[in-house]
């Protein structure tokens, strides 16, 4: 089968479902596993430049709070008639992390042979994973799909048992540094799982902006810095955006040195089979336990204006 991704998390789990090879076309952002992706035409482009703005200017590029993304991206169409796929993988949940369902279905319209387009849109931590199930019917291989997802269940399962009886600290993960955004959709789940009280946002929520004086309100133990589709050092960047603001060293979370950037894109922003291993990262910076691999730098460290605490491994050593 040829296959078309035109979402980073349906990329990955083709690889989890060992479609890797037949992988034909993908997004610009499509950089998960880096073996799989490597050598595969990229069939979009965006129409801003991220590298280059701001968070604000990259806000009022995507439309603001309206969200309106339907001119974010451009589809090479004369490349994705060459490419002959079977099947493309999209979303209709966020017309801003990817292209739009309506300019793919336009597209695909044009394509001789019609390929079959399958949408995905997961809100909810259990959604995510059905996701799994649903892309592995389709490519006729369901006991595997149904295993992988047993296996992702399972590593869950390990690590609300491992936090299992400890205090839950409340806590504020933030999505957007400007304006500020909180994470919602599966993002609260991960918190719990890992025994920590989400605040700001309820599962499946898709947030809007909020003012800096509800987290103030709020008073976070722990604050979670995982701006969409931002590595940890450009994250790094922009934290003079929260830092300056007034009554920030009064936060609990900042006090206490309990204020964290993570790997968005990798663990959180994309509704993959990532987001599991996003949970197990949750668990060591709220409560410092190992759930699977050890935590690294590269997947959560403190912010160096706070006191690091819980950081009984490699991260923050």
């Amino acid at each position: 089968m040829r296959i078309v991704s035109l979402l980073p998390a349906a990329t990955d789990i083709l690889a989890v479902l060992g479609f890797g090879d037949a992988l034909v076309g993908r997004t610009h952002e499509c950089d998960w596993p880096p073996a799989t992706v490597a050598g595969v035409p990229v069939v979009t482009r965006a129409e801003f430049d991220g590298d280059r703005l701001t968070s604000r200017e990259i806000s009022l590029a995507v439309g603001g709070a309206a969200h309106r993304g339907s001119s974010l991206y451009t589809l090479d169409t004369d490349r994705m008639a060459e490419l002959a796929p079977e099947l493309v993988l999209t979303q209709d949940l966020c017309d801003v992390c990817a292209v739009s369902y309506t300019g793919v279905s336009e597209a695909v319209r044009l394509l001789d042979g019609g390929p079959r387009v399958l949408s995905l849109e997961p809100r909810t931590l259990p959604e995510v994973l059905d996701c799994l199930e649903q892309v592995g019917a389709v490519l006729g291989v369901p006991e595997r799909a149904a295993r992988v997802t047993a296996d992702l269940r399972a590593r869950l399962d390990r690590v609300a048992a491992s936090v299992a009886g400890r205090p839950s600290p409340r806590v504020v993960a933030v999505e957007w540094l400007d304006p500020l955004w909180p994470a919602g959709h599966w993002v609260p789940e991960q918190i719990a799982v890992a025994g920590g009280e989400a605040l700001l946002a309820r599962p499946g929520e898709h947030t809007r902006p909020m003012e800096w004086t509800a987290v103030l309100e709020a008073r976070p133990e722990v604050l979670l810095v995982l701006p969409c589709g931002f590595p940890p050092e450009r994250t790094e960047r922009e934290l003079h955006l929260l830092t300056g603001l007034p009554g920030w060293a009064d936060l609990p979370a900042v006090r206490d040195g309990r204020v964290w950037v993570l790997d968005g894109p990798a663990h959180f922003n994309r509704p993959g089979p990532r987001v599991v291993r996003g949970a197990e990262v949750l668990a060591h910076v709220l409560h410092g336990v190992t759930s699977g691999e050890p935590v690294t730098a590269a997947e959560a460290r403190p912010v160096p204006t706070a006191r690091p605490q819980g950081t009984d491994g490699p991260v923050g050593g």
